[in-house]
């Protein structure tokens, strides 16, 4: 794009898609693989081309990694995030050793400490979108 998000002149169609399909939500769920030690490039750049859209709205991290369950990429998002005004929520769901919970068919099969911890972070993720509402609507 040739004009700093800030200004919302997007002029590709891709940009005007993903503005448009942000600005719409009331939250969000990262999922975001940690590759060498921080969250994967697409991610921060799908942060990064949009500004407004995101503001006041909370956001949870479902990271995924080696041994560290993908908890550095968490972190290291954090920041990025506050600063487009998205508040990420202490709750998530740091995956480790997640090829283990892959079936023969490469199907993700999670254990009940999976869903119960993702269980928690989607109830966390609505009651923040509730109290948040009231600066989106303003």
């Amino acid at each position: 794009e040739p004009h700093h998000p800030r200004l919302a002149r997007y002029e590709k169609e891709h940009t005007k898609a993903w503005s448009k399909a942000i600005d719409a939500a009331d939250a969000f769920v990262f999922v975001a693989p940690e590759y060498n030690y921080f969250v994967a490039p697409a991610i921060v750049n799908a942060i990064d081309y949009l500004l407004k859209e995101w503001r006041y709205k909370p956001a949870a991290i479902f990271s995924y990694g080696g041994v560290s369950g993908g908890l550095r990429a968490a972190q290291a998002v954090k920041p990025l995030l506050t600063a487009v005004g998205v508040m990420p929520i202490p709750e998530g769901v740091a995956l480790a050793a997640y090829k283990t919970l892959l079936d023969k068919n490469s199907a993700f099969q999670p254990g009940e400490p999976v869903l119960n911890g993702a269980r928690t972070m989607l109830d966390e993720l609505f009651r923040w979108s509730e109290a948040l509402r009231p600066l989106r609507a303003g």
